[in-house]
């Protein structure tokens, strides 16, 4: 039976907010005071988002493939995989399934930004701030994160057809080792955001929710976490295209 766009929107809006409200939601349990996991450390973060993401590819894989990235959807399409009429929908339903994803780590953590002080530590529950501020250096990361992510989405089609091309495509508990990887090897500089999902709906939720003593949501900055990877989406898409 052919699934409609519309309930592949729906799904990947589910994907994508079961995926933030995981990722998201470890941040502020291992950086906000007065949380059990606090001081928990980078490994802690790097393996929840990996079963964010899994946990995201069980919700929307059987009936999109699991893209839950506007990224991996555009590297997609680029590489001829994916229907460029579909797109806008995907991209708006995992933009507000990252931004409700993220207003649910708000409202779930609230007393714990109540007890947090510092403005910075705040922001980054919601969206990535990089280690050390260089914008071209940060944009370059992200770029190439986000190459390889994708880049190993689209080798993996080639093993068989596959009916819904996306992370599911992978499997679950690949797809989960991958982003592992890529957060415990590359993630370090900038945060990994590799999806502009990941990163600018939670920002906006930052700018518009009432948090207290939250400062800025850092504007300036967030060209990179978007930019990044979806160049690095694209030229993932022509190496797969040059490759195979």
């Amino acid at each position: 039976m052919e699934i409609s766009l519309f309930t592949k929107c729906l799904f990947e809006f589910l994907g994508t907010f079961v995926l933030i409200l995981l990722g998201d939601g470890v941040v502020a349990g291992t950086t906000l005071k007065k949380t059990k996991g606090e001081n928990a450390g980078w490994i802690v973060v790097t393996m929840a988002w990996g079963f964010a993401v899994m946990c995201g590819v069980f919700v929307a894989g059987p009936y999109t493939g699991a893209h839950l990235n506007p990224a991996v959807t555009i590297g997609l399409a680029a590489a001829g995989l994916f229907p460029w009429p579909d797109v806008a929908g995907y991209v708006m339903a995992q933009l507000l399934g990252g931004f409700l994803g993220a207003v649910m780590v708000y409202l779930y953590y609230k007393d714990h930004y109540d007890a947090t002080d510092d403005a910075t530590t705040k922001l980054g529950t919601f969206c990535t701030i990089p280690a050390i501020r260089n914008p071209w250096r940060n944009f370059f990361c992200e770029l190439v994160a986000t190459w390889l992510l994708v880049f190993v989405i689209l080798t993996f089609t080639t093993e068989g057809e596959t009916p819904q091309v996306g992370m599911g495509s992978l499997g679950a508990i690949p797809v989960t080792y991958l982003i592992m990887s890529i957060g415990m090897s590359l993630g370090s500089a900038t945060g990994y955001a590799i999806n502009p999902a990941r990163d600018f709906p939670p920002r906006l939720a930052h700018a518009l929710l009432p948090i207290r003593g939250k400062g800025t949501s850092d504007w300036a900055y967030s060209w990179v976490p978007i930019c990044g990877p979806l160049v690095g989406a694209l030229i993932a898409a022509l190496t797969f295209m040059m490759v195979f």
